[in-house]
């Protein structure tokens, strides 16, 4: 364990756009009731995706990676001005993106996996296999709310 910075600044990279929602969330955002695990499994991703890639020290850099790691947040960063030049609309933080189911759940999961890739660190990964656990199906539930509201 250690600090890293090039870690943190990813994790911040990758997790700071969602405070875009905090100053002005979309009128309609539903709040779907999750079931406890769930929800518990949601906030405990956020935190250590946040906290783990700051404190641990990558191992050797593997360039391969290099690639996915850029373009992975970059593609999360133009599904956020998807989201900020369509309205601000709920539907625009869940809309499909080339088939893919809920591309704002997943994108993270992606850039963290990626960059667990890139720098060879296991915990990260592991960060990274709890975010999958809880943000997906918590955003799957909330595109079903959507779904079916009048």
């Amino acid at each position: 364990m250690g600090f890293s910075p090039l870690d943190a600044v990813v994790s911040v990279a990758v997790l700071l756009p969602s405070l875009l929602l905090l100053p002005s969330p979309p009128p309609d955002l539903p709040s779907p009731p999750l079931p406890t695990a769930l929800s518990l499994a949601e906030r405990a991703s956020q935190t250590l995706c946040l906290t783990v890639p700051a404190v641990t020290v990558p191992g050797r850099v593997s360039w391969f990676w290099a690639v996915p790691v850029a373009l992975v947040p970059a593609a999360y960063y133009g599904l956020w001005a998807r989201y900020l030049t369509g309205g601000r609309a709920s539907a625009d933080l869940y809309r499909r993106l080339w088939g893919l189911p809920v591309p704002m759940a997943v994108t993270p999961v992606l850039a963290f996996l990626s960059v667990a890739a890139w720098l060879c660190n296991p915990w990260i990964a592991g960060a990274a296999v709890v975010l999958a656990a809880g943000h997906v199906p918590a955003s799957a539930m909330t595109v079903r709310t959507l779904a079916a509201q009048p």
